[in-house]
């Protein structure tokens, strides 16, 4: 009796549309407006919670530091750092270059197809004793964006922000893949705009539109100015609607 293969994950998002987010991002860097706070908090939290725990890595790959905030900070440290950009590899496949007593990812692991996967082939890719942080926006993140494309879309709603994990769901997938002293947490960050128009653009300019495989069809003039009127809906006296984003960190340890 044969065994058979294990099913391949779902394909719900698409590389080359990581691969333009990221692009766009890293293009809009040159723009002095187009400041990637999101990506800068969660790499400031990893200097943060390293500190805090006394931990001082040899080794250390980082993937999705396009900002270049983490990695130098690490170097000057004293770690020898290796750095990955999505798209310079394949998350679903083991890890070249290890052992490494830190990986950090920012911004990358909530659009990877295989996710318990790459995880797995993180903790392998860990020296024992070894760290593992990843941070991501969680499920809490764009309500207002949410709200605005639900009344675009109206009774045929599509989908246009991609699914987000839960500090539960995390967890979980930490203890699943092998990881020690898992921990889940999250924090959130508040901004605020004067137009859905800003927001969005904002968005592309960190990298955080949607990489879905699917396409959603396009939203009608119609739409938008729905759109528009519910994102604006919730403004406050001086004209402006804060919007959400909940950063996800997960921490697990390699034995």
């Amino acid at each position: 009796m044969t065994s058979q293969a294990p099913p391949s994950p779902p394909q719900i998002f698409a590389q080359a549309r990581r691969t333009a987010a990221r692009m766009r991002a890293a293009a809009a860097r040159s723009n002095p407006e187009a400041a990637p706070f999101v990506l800068e908090a969660m790499a400031e939290d990893v200097l943060d919670r390293l500190s805090f725990i006394r931990f001082e890595p040899q080794r250390a790959l980082v993937i999705g530091d396009w900002a270049s905030v983490l990695a130098p900070a690490l170097a000057q440290a004293g770690a020898i750092v290796i750095q990955r950009e999505p798209g310079d590899f394949d998350e679903e496949a083991p890890l070249a270059d290890g052992p490494f007593d830190l990986i950090v990812s920012l911004q990358v692991l909530d659009t990877v197809n295989d996710l318990p996967g790459a995880l797995i082939h993180a903790r392998h890719a860990l020296s024992p004793g070894g760290l593992l942080m990843a941070s991501f926006l969680g499920v809490g993140s764009l309500p207002a964006l949410r709200g605005a494309m639900m009344a675009a879309d109206g009774d045929r709603p599509a989908a246009r922000i991609h699914p987000q994990i839960d500090t539960r769901a995390g967890a979980a997938l930490l203890q699943r893949a092998g990881f020690s002293r898992q921990v889940a947490d999250s924090n959130i960050i508040r901004a605020s705009y004067r137009s859905l128009r800003h927001l969005v653009r904002d968005l592309r300019w960190q990298g955080l539109t949607s990489m879905l495989r699917s396409r959603a069809p396009s939203i009608t003039r119609a739409g938008l100015k729905r759109a528009e009127a519910a994102f604006l809906s919730s403004a406050d006296d001086q004209g402006r609607v804060t919007e959400i984003f909940e950063i996800v960190t997960l921490t697990g340890w390699r034995d």
